[in-house]
């Protein structure tokens, strides 16, 4: 089947794309926004990309139009589309009913952790001889790609709480019929198509509801929007994280921590990832692996080799004794963790934080009243200004002089630089390719002093 995938650059549908052609279909694509490393990964994979939502495209005749949720009504290829009334899709629906049918699903929601627990949970798996298939919103660095289908019963999913297309406003999730789930937070975000909170625990409860008796739900133990999600009805057995009768942690100490499950010490991490949110991360994959059968000492041992997401804490390159990061923190709650577990490894050293407010939610400003606090812990802040509509200067007034705004990436890397020293740690944050920044901090290091402004 030639199947053509609107969108296909975003990390669910360009995971998506690499397991139909595991599956043998023949896909193209298009899209409007063409950044790494999805753009690579497809690419590598052969898979032919159109730049854009021309309605031209309708001449490529695929067997079916599979639709990701970036496309609207008014979308000039999708607009084609319904009025030559051919077959279309929507992403989750595709791979629900195509790939997932016979599988036992592990789904990893939350807010936060979504891409980390999933790559970590995938891993363990794989460790202890599962070989799951995976579809990950990241590229987990034991593995190399964010996908893959295999002949394994498991497979791992992220589970986006995002609308499923709009044809389609219930919550990707919903589609996945998981037999473990994990519910690793609950915040606000995606302001863009949830009023409120309370509109999220919804979608959450309708998650919940997919969940059979059979199957085991590993929930944060530590926040009321979660148990609030639990108490409007549950049919599962629920393990609980952060809570003494659960999943825990304790510190060693050396970096390395004891798993705890009810009070008994059943493993021991040893890694070097940074912060609790880390931790949480892993109880909740432990959990998840303990009920596909691996035995919860055995997934601990197997994190110790863990290798993380790219654009997770991922070290860049380093230049005249400077360090630069890449992060994909991009909700004040993330941004404050990212900037805690950096300060936790570098003690007093200099953070210089940079932030591209490039969320849907980061844009309407839904978060600017608390994006100072979460920032705070940094010793400078370099905020990109450009296509806000908000005051990003005076919502970032109460950092006073150590915050800095600009409306041009050029301008914003030349800001940075004249501010580097040696020592410091240059920490960008988005989840978008973010100009390139990266690249360009370091060769402007490279460069020398005198490209440096007075």
């Amino acid at each position: 089947m030639h199947i053509h995938i609107l969108g296909i650059c975003g990390t669910f549908m360009g995971g998506l794309a690499a397991l139909a052609g595991e599956r043998g279909h023949r896909v193209t694509g298009c899209d409007a926004n063409v950044y790494p490393p999805m753009s690579t990964q497809l690419t590598n994979l052969g898979i032919d990309l159109v730049e854009g939502f021309g309605a031209e495209q309708l001449a490529i005749g695929p067997d079916l139009w599979v639709i990701g949720n970036v496309v609207t009504r008014g979308n000039p290829l999708m607009e084609a589309i319904l009025d030559a009334g051919q077959r279309y899709v929507s992403g989750p629906q595709w791979l629900a009913e195509t790939l997932l049918a016979d599988k036992w699903v592990l789904a990893v929601a939350g807010t936060h952790g979504k891409t980390t627990t999933s790559s970590m949970l995938a891993w363990i798996l794989e460790a202890n001889g599962r070989r799951p298939g995976f579809l990950i919103g990241g590229v987990p660095q034991n593995f190399g790609i964010s996908a893959r289908i295999t002949d394994s019963r498991y497979f791992v999913i992220e589970a986006d709480e995002y609308d499923t297309a709009f044809f389609d406003k219930r919550s990707k999730f919903v589609h996945y019929r998981a037999k473990t789930a994990v519910i690793n937070n609950l915040e606000l975000d995606h302001a863009d198509i949830f009023a409120d909170l309370a509109a999220i625990e919804t979608q959450f409860h309708h998650f919940v509801r997919t969940v059979p008796a059979s199957g085991r739900i590993i929930a944060n133990g530590l926040e009321d929007a979660v148990e609030r999600v639990l108490g409007r009805g549950c049919w599962t057995p629920v393990e609980r994280l952060g809570v003494i009768q659960g999943w825990d942690a304790q510190d060693r100490g050396d970096g390395s921590f004891e798993v705890m499950f009810a009070g008994v010490a059943v493993g021991r991490v040893g890694w070097e990832l940074l912060g609790r949110h880390n931790q949480m991360n892993a109880l909740a994959a432990i959990g998840a692996a303990r009920h596909a059968g691996v035995a919860p000492e055995a997934a601990a041992a197997a994190l110790g080799d863990f290798r993380n997401v790219r654009r997770r804490m991922e070290l860049r390159g380093a230049a005249r004794g400077v360090q630069v990061y890449d992060d994909f923190a991009h909700h004040p709650t993330a941004i404050a963790a990212t900037i805690a577990g950096l300060r936790s490894k570098i003690g007093a050293q200099r953070i210089l934080a940079v932030l591209e407010p490039r969320s849907n939610t980061m844009k309407l400003g839904v978060m600017k009243a608390v994006l100072p606090g979460s920032l705070d812990a940094a010793d400078k802040i370099f905020c990109f200004t450009g296509g806000l509509g908000w005051d990003a200067r005076q919502a970032l007034a109460p950092l006073g002089a150590k915050a800095r705004c600009e409306e041009n990436i050029d301008a914003l890397v030349a800001a940075i630089v004249a501010d580097a020293r040696p020592g410091d740690h240059i920490l960008a944050m988005s989840n978008g390719g973010f100009g390139g920044i990266h690249e360009k901090i370091l060769a402007a290091l490279d460069s020398g002093p005198e490209t440096r402004l007075p």
